[in-house]
């Protein structure tokens, strides 16, 4: 086998987050954007030490497990990847990638815990994966892209194709977004290419339209549309003040199933293929929709931070809260006559910090975000909550700054995770509790060994499908450095439910 040789064989598994494995003569071939059962030929990239990466270049035979994908773009669309698949067959595949990492951060921490502990297996400990309560039109939002499928070709509106940076796959009949973002993103699309308003190219930093992203509550139904273009209008195009208030126009005459909150146009000449706020109008309506979730408001601007899956953040805050309070009332059987101070570290708008604070004296959230923060404020006054105060600030730095010590914290990091230097200054403060909740299984299980070796174990965790149909999940675990709860209050089986897949 040799770098350019096209290698045909069978996936065995799949490892996170979607890097198929084949076994050939011994050698363990990655091939992303496979499933588990297809037989594949693809060309090896390169190779070392007993394993190798390839590029797909053609499934010549179907997964056993394969159905025909609901939507056209399954397949061209870089987001979907598991489109083809039982809903409970990729639940299966995430769990068993999941307990895998995780069992990989236990054995690298195997030298800090008694080898008949039974934290080091990640089954005496792992609950699961709670699926989605919805697996179609569960969106509450998207990204679109303006662009073209081939270069010269018609506009389209939607997801980049898979592997590219430029061509886009079309969105009008994407099946995680309900018919209204649907309708939406079709009159977009019909608006600007009537006018022959261009996108804009980054290879010659030209044009007009960049994206458009479309928000909506799942349970009030409020849908907020922001239109991101350059500054770069044309004369021929016309006035653009009329033709984005025709734009927001051709919105409001919709016949939607829920209701437009607001209408924006956000300015962003960045180079880079991201969405960058350099200034924000109001079209029509506000500047944010509002969502429910287990009882409290939320207010929700398009910039911050919101969990995508209303559905399943319900799920994951249910969950949350109960290990939080379960914690909260063992600190009480052991002498804590107080309720505890909470730090909610990396809090975005604020969510989990007033979902806990009811069994809070005071909750402390930390977020980067200046527009998150103020958010969270809002949100706290709205649900006449009291007890929460929100800093503005890198975790790294801001913990330094904080006279109130916490009794028990909360992480809820970006993707990559903690901060290597933040995590040190996180677990020395020996609290008996942290509730780690993770976007990316492989950060959770990078800092494993960093929270054992400070004399923490998980004793409960789980993990909740936030994505369906994609290759990625959401985990939370609650840690203790409490050797009573280690050893008496948390039962080690495998606690099951009709949400948990066995």
């Amino acid at each position: 086998m040799k770098k350019g040789e096209i290698v045909e064989g069978v996936i065995e598994e799949v490892k996170f987050p979607n890097k198929g494995v084949m076994s050939l003569d011994g050698v363990r071939v990655e091939v992303k954007n496979t499933l588990p059962g297809q037989k594949v030929k693809a060309r090896v990239q390169k190779k070392r030490n007993g394993s190798a990466q390839a590029a797909l270049v053609e499934v010549t035979e179907k997964s056993p497990d394969e159905l025909e994908p609901p939507c056209p773009a399954s397949g061209v669309c870089g987001g979907c990847t598991y489109l083809s698949l039982p809903y409970d067959k990729q639940l299966s595949i995430k769990q068993v990638q999941v307990m895998k990492l995780l069992q990989q951060g236990l054995d690298e921490a195997a030298a800090f815990l008694p080898e008949d502990d039974p934290h080091r297996k990640v089954f005496s400990w792992y609950e699961g994966i709670f699926s989605s309560p919805k697996i179609y039109g569960f969106r509450n939002k998207m990204e679109f892209s303006f662009g073209d499928a081939i270069k010269g070709g018609p506009l389209q509106l939607g997801m980049h194709q898979r592997g590219s940076f430029y061509d886009i796959a079309d969105a009008g009949d994407c099946v995680i977004v309900d018919a209204d973002y649907r309708k939406i993103v079709q009159t977009a699309r019909d608006f600007f290419a009537r006018r022959n308003i261009p996108f804009y190219h980054r290879a010659g930093n030209e044009g007009y339209l960049r994206h458009l992203i479309v928000r909506k509550g799942a349970h009030t139904g409020q849908i907020l549309v922001d239109l991101v273009t350059t500054t770069q209008w044309k004369d021929e195009y016309g006035s653009e003040e009329e033709v984005l208030a025709d734009f927001a126009k051709a919105l409001k005459d919709l016949d939607l199933e829920g209701s437009i909150a607001g209408i924006l146009r956000t300015r962003n000449d960045a180079i880079a293929d991201v969405v960058k706020d350099e200034g924000t109008d109001i079209l029509y309506g506000t500047d944010h929709f509002e969502e429910n979730l287990l009882g409290l408001t939320f207010e929700v601007t398009t910039f911050s931070f919101f969990q995508p899956n209303s559905y399943s953040a319900e799920v994951l805050y249910q969950y949350a809260r109960n290990l939080i309070t379960d914690a909260v009332h063992h600190m009480e059987e052991d002498g804590s006559r107080k309720a505890p101070v909470i730090y909610d570290l990396y809090c975005g708008t604020g969510t989990i910090s007033q979902m806990v604070s009811s069994v809070a004296s005071e909750v402390i959230g930390v977020e980067i975000v200046p527009e998150a923060v103020e958010a969270a404020k809002k949100n706290a006054r709205r649900n006449h909550i009291e007890n929460c105060t929100f800093l503005t600030g890198d975790v790294l730095t801001t913990l330094d700054t904080i006279p109130t010590k916490p009794d028990l914290i909360i992480l809820d990091p970006p993707r990559d995770g903690v901060h290597p230097k933040a995590l040190p200054k996180i677990l020395h403060y020996n609290v008996p509790y942290i509730l780690y909740i993770s976007c990316k299984p492989t950060s959770l299980a990078r800092d494993l060994p960093a929270f054992i070796e400070s004399g923490y174990v998980p004793v409960k965790g789980a993990s909740i499908d936030q994505f369906a149909w994609s290759s990625n999940i959401e985990s939370i675990t609650l840690f203790t450095n409490n050797k009573t709860d280690i050893n008496d209050r948390f039962n080690p089986d495998v606690v099951k439910s009709d949400k948990i897949i066995d």
